[in-house]
């Protein structure tokens, strides 16, 4: 055993609407590149939370809701 261990495949997951919205509010701040070659898991915790802040400004104003695996509910 070498010790060695092959690269791990991802395998790609279809994009929910959410992934989408996130991705939108990503490409805005020029963070689209990384986030597209490094994964969500390589940014910083300044760039997550003000994704993660536009994410959640862009629901309260369109009044939408994170419904299951990953679905945008409009609020009653």
């Amino acid at each position: 055993m070498s010790g060695k261990s092959k690269p791990e495949k991802r395998r790609q997951k279809e994009l929910t609407p959410l992934d989408l919205l996130k991705l939108e509010i990503a490409a805005e701040l020029g963070l689209a590149e990384k986030v597209a070659s490094e994964g969500w898991g390589n940014l910083t915790a300044a760039e997550t939370g003000r994704i993660g802040g536009l994410l959640g400004k862009r629901l309260r104003d369109r009044k939408i809701t994170i419904g299951p695996k990953g679905t945008l509910v409009p609020l009653d």
